[in-house]
């Protein structure tokens, strides 16, 4: 993370501006040096964080037992965190005898938002929140090949809510209201199958009508049925789903306006993007939840907005529009469950992940991605396309709602 030469620090960075970072073509590091720098700041007076899963050497572990010495601070470690129960139990007890004040959120849901908060005096006199909310662990080791979104900011709305989930996860105290903060298992869902609804009388009304939704895993039937109702009303959709997807596109007078890719690389596609155009009016969300009834219902979860245009601009035209360009790695699911590979026409390959590694090292910009990648439509609904490796027979049989449950993390 490179600060702007009238910044003294990263607090007064984020006073001018948020600060967005797409792993791991950006580094995790700046994500570690947020936590750092606020253990050691001596006007940060108090720091909040979850923990679902964490690095064996942990240096944020390490920064928060050294904050608690000096200020307080609070952690909410998820426990039941599948494969890391022994280690969180681990973290749990040796964060408390530092003086950590140790939740373990809500009982009955999984803490699986990505969440830290510090409070600042600065220099000004003025008591400030500052945030990060991502989209993946705070682990240093699988940053290094996960790909996730980051935010660092200090909007006051945004923080303000960071700080009533904080307030809910610690002191059961239940809000009305986290806006502009989509949080499950209380607003999330709702909220997400009403934009959809929106985007359908967008275009009813001759209005602008386009959603993108990336995600690691689609099973949610009430939102799979309000994309099927969006796509007969003539919403353009395209989702992006790592793993099991549930929704049949291209049936006719169903979801022919529903499009499907996978895309499968060399870092494991774990960011959950959010784009609803919105009338004109475009909404971008980040967050740390896929659409399956898990996370919108049995976990705790947030998705945030992107709310700076420069940020939303980057989001849509750099990191969407090139996952959709992808005609290397990407596989497009058939109306028969089938996912067939793309295979280019012209000897022009686009391969997303290589693109955001070149834009990282300065050698390319968002100016060189082609356009959307699609099937021949002698391909589309044919059975001899290649089928996607491990899935054939189950995404054969899959119904146009199915019941599955992902097991990935």
């Amino acid at each position: 993370l490179r600060l702007n030469r009238r910044s003294e620090d990263l607090f007064e960075e984020l006073r001018h501006h948020d600060v967005l970072l797409h792993h791991p073509y950006d580094s995790f590091d700046a994500v570690v040096n947020f936590v750092q720098l606020g253990a050691r700041d001596p006007h940060v007076v108090s720091m909040k964080q979850t923990l679902y899963r964490t690095s064996s050497d942990s240096t944020m572990f390490q920064a928060l037992t050294e904050a608690a010495q000096t200020k307080e601070v609070t952690v909410v470690v998820e426990l039941m965190a599948r494969f890391d129960e022994a280690s969180n139990i681990r973290w749990a007890r040796n964060l408390e005898d530092a003086g950590v004040q140790v939740f373990h959120g809500i009982v009955g849901l999984k803490t699986h938002c990505k969440l830290a908060l510090l409070v600042r005096r600065d220099p000004d006199g003025v008591t400030r929140r500052y945030a990060h909310l991502g989209t993946g662990n705070y682990n240093s080791e699988t940053a290094r090949f996960y790909t996730d979104v980051s935010l660092l900011t200090c909007d006051p709305e945004i923080t303000n809510s960071v700080h009533s989930v904080f307030n809910y996860l610690t002191a059961h105290s239940e809000s009305d209201d986290y806006a502009p903060l989509l949080v499950a298992p209380l607003t999330l869902a709702e909220t997400i199958i009403g934009m959809i609804h929106r985007e359908a009388e967008h275009a009813a009304a001759g209005r602008p009508a386009h959603i993108i939704a990336k995600m690691n895993s689609l099973l949610e039937e009430r939102v799979i049925e309000a994309l099927y109702d969006a796509s007969k009303a003539g919403v353009e959709i395209d989702l992006i789903v790592r793993g099991i997807c549930s929704l049949r596109p291209g049936l006719p007078g169903l979801s022919e306006k529903i499009r499907v890719r996978s895309v499968i690389g060399r870092f494991l596609e774990h960011s959950r993007i959010f784009y609803f155009s919105n009338g004109g009016k475009e909404e971008i969300y980040c967050g740390s939840a896929d659409w399956m009834p898990r996370n919108l219902f049995e976990r705790c979860e947030v998705v945030f907005p992107m709310r700076d245009p420069q940020l939303r601009s980057r989001i849509k035209n750099e990191i969407l529009a090139a996952y959709l360009a992808d005609n290397t790695k990407a596989r497009i699911e058939k109306s028969t469950g089938e996912y067939a590979r793309l295979l280019s026409t012209d000897g022009k390959h686009f391969n997303a992940q290589d693109f955001f590694i070149r834009v990282a090292e300065g050698h390319d910009t968002a100016d060189s991605i082609p356009p959307p990648a699609t099937l021949p439509s002698a391909v589309t609904n044919s059975s001899t396309a290649a089928r996607r490796p491990g899935r054939a027979k189950a995404s054969a049989k899959t119904s146009v709602i199915g019941r599955k449950r992902d097991q990935a993390g």
